[in-house]
């Protein structure tokens, strides 16, 4: 059996350890070997770590993960198994994920199916027996790596081929994400919030104020939020125009997250949100759509070192002091040494300053770096919706 603790070593020729049926090959040369569960096969990423201690099915199925190889620092992931209530979308998320435990059989009364089982049928790649600590330790000292992520439980591996793989990817930066993750047209959203032994909850048929969501890679229970907060929402793909946007006569327009790098998806979305500025629509930004406000308002947006990622996160209120438990997943943030002066930073990181939320001056536009919709704290942040809903009136 593959030991983990020597599974983050410099490249190894020819045959994998005994009993390691999967491997993850960074691009610097460095490999970890490990045993595979999902699908078999290969894929390239970013790898990235999170430190939540629960939701590893919604981190999986957010879509701002794409093109990222997650590596869960909580050890027992998989241990409750999957449901189809605890989806954040429908479409692809995280390439992979790395793990320490082996994934047990879900010992949990919502479970429907295996993390593993559910991990094939989604085409994701997972490795157990990884040494979780040493590859966080590793990305928070040298940045996020890319990497091949690999499964072939015959254990046979072509190193030389994977490692060029890795080292050929361009990375991130430069990359629109958003556009592969994006739904395809209009939507018309239906659901509410979950409440046990309830399940989903439905949209009020009652008149409410009109939010246009535009979706770069949603988490579904944003738009559950919204419902919550008092809209009728229409989520509309990322690419919509200005005039086609104007067209669904909204009383405020929200942006989604997603993945990839925000100047890239900037190209398309800055424009759309410059022109609702200059029509003072009232604007609410989480995530790439907070980076896409900033853009819009003449801020900058740079590559993080390693990013921050997990379910605990203290972010100070710059108006009040006060300090918010928030969930995050970004590796790219708002430079808050260089924003324009019609921008006001209005939330920053306890753990390294960085920028967290930002509201435009003389205009009813705000914008947050983490997501309020994750809800640890767990209600720390909702009054983030109650307040874009207020400012629609």
């Amino acid at each position: 059996m593959v030991d983990p603790a020597t599974s983050l070593a410099p490249a190894l020729q020819g045959k994998a350890p005994a009993g390691a049926t999967a491997v993850l090959v960074l691009a610097d040369g460095h490999v970890a070997w490990g045993r595979g569960f999902g699908t078999t096969g290969s894929a390239v990423g970013e790898v990235c770590f999170n430190t939540a201690m629960t939701g590893y099915q919604e981190v999986m199925t957010d879509p701002s993960y794409a093109g990222q190889i997650v590596t869960f620092t909580f050890p027992h992931i998989g241990n409750v198994g999957v449901n189809d209530e605890d989806l954040e979308s429908q479409v692809d998320g995280a390439v992979g994920c790395l793990v320490r435990e082996d994934v047990t059989e879900p010992s949990n009364f919502r479970s429907e199916a295996g993390f593993g089982a559910w991990l094939k049928s989604k085409g994701k790649i997972g490795i157990s027996g990884i040494d979780t600590r040493a590859l966080t330790r590793r990305i928070r000292m040298s940045g996020a790596p890319n990497a091949v992520i690999a499964h072939d439980p015959n254990g046979k591996f072509d190193l030389p081929q994977l490692m060029a793989r890795a080292r050929d990817w361009p990375g991130l930066k430069g990359m629109d994400l958003a556009k592969t993750v994006t739904r395809k047209g209009n939507e018309a959203w239906e659901g509410s919030t979950w409440a046990l032994g309830k399940g989903f909850g439905r949209s009020p048929h009652s008149p409410l104020p009109h939010v246009v969501a535009v979706d770069y890679g949603a988490k579904d229970n944003i738009f559950r939020r919204l419902v919550k907060a008092g809209a009728q929402v229409t989520v509309v793909p990322g690419e919509t125009s200005l005039d086609a946007i104007l067209a669904l006569n909204p009383a405020g327009v929200f942006l989604s997250n997603g993945p990839g790098d925000p100047a890239a998806t900037g190209g398309y979305a800055v424009p759309v949100i410059r022109g609702l500025l200059d029509r003072d629509v009232p604007i609410f930004g989480i995530c790439l759509g907070h980076q896409m406000l900033a853009l819009a308002a003449g801020a900058q947006t740079i590559k993080m070192h390693q990013g921050h990622r997990g379910a605990n996160h203290p972010v100070k209120r710059v108006a009040d002091d006060v300090v918010e438990i928030t969930s995050m997943n970004h590796g790219f943030a708002v430079d808050n040494s260089a924003l324009p002066d019609t921008v006001v930073e209005t939330h920053v990181s306890l753990f390294d300053g960085s920028n967290c939320g930002i509201a435009v001056k003389g205009k009813r536009a705000f914008s947050v770096q983490y997501h309020p919709e994750a809800s640890p704290g767990p209600m720390d942040s909702f009054y983030l919706f109650q307040k874009f809903i207020e400012s629609l009136a």
